[in-house]
């Protein structure tokens, strides 16, 4: 199990407070510009009358950078709850900083919550990306040769074993699993099993279940950021 990397953290925690402080920069201005826009336009009223349409045309550039400032405001939220969720996962799991960073940003893009992209990791490979199983699992996320060859049809063994390569790999076959079965359970259990073998216990009327399921899921608690990718 690999330690925090202290400076990526000191780097994370850095830019969530230098977000936080362009947050209140962008407010403020914000507030600014508006009451100054506010103030010349009562100034303008008194001294000369003004036409409908360059109050109009005013009041529409207002709106817009009044939308324009929220926008900017939002996607800074964003980073900052991206940088609190990474700090929370890496303390959690005792992962450096840049590890769950790309575990969180690479499920997102694949559509995986990043929390069951976490408990995956954590119970395929236990965080170690050189890890390799006696029938040939490889990586973080422990993926079949055969199974990344279905993806990526030129795929090396070596290349398996780069961190954002299995990343991806493992999530989107996951994905893929969690279309075909009606349960999380099933998609688990057909990850670790293979679906071919889930389907024919459960065509015969049997039960799949082996334990898998249970150790990923335990103490499994969903994201609120929703996957970008349905």
């Amino acid at each position: 199990m690999h330690e925090p990397m202290s400076e990526a953290k000191r780097q994370l925690g850095a830019g969530a407070l230098l977000v936080r402080g362009l947050l209140v920069v962008a407010a403020a201005l914000l507030v600014s510009g508006l009451g100054g826009s506010i103030g010349r336009a009562r100034a303008a009223d008194k001294a000369m009358p003004v036409s409908a349409d360059v109050a109009s045309r005013e009041l529409t550039e207002l709106r817009t950078q009044l939308e324009s400032a929220r926008g900017e405001l939002a996607v800074a939220r964003l980073q900052v709850d991206r940088g609190n969720a990474i700090m929370e996962y890496s303390r959690r799991y005792k992962v450096p900083a840049d590890l769950a960073a790309s575990i969180y940003d690479i499920a997102l893009s694949e559509g995986i919550d990043p929390s069951l992209g976490f408990r995956l990791v954590k119970v395929e490979s236990n965080f170690v990306l050189r890890a390799r199983s006696n029938k040939d699992a490889i990586g973080y996320t422990q993926i079949q040769p055969a199974t990344a060859r279905f993806y990526a049809p030129a795929i090396t063994l070596e290349k398996l074993f780069d961190r954002e390569t299995n990343l991806r790999l493992g999530f989107r076959y996951l994905k893929d699993l969690l279309r075909r079965y009606d349960t999380l359970e099933l998609a688990l259990l057909a990850y670790n099993r293979g679906p071919g073998i889930v389907d024919q216990i459960v065509a015969t009327g049997g039960d799949p279940t082996n334990g898998y399921e249970n150790a990923v899921l335990k103490g499994y608690r969903p994201n609120p950021v929703r996957p970008t990718v349905e």
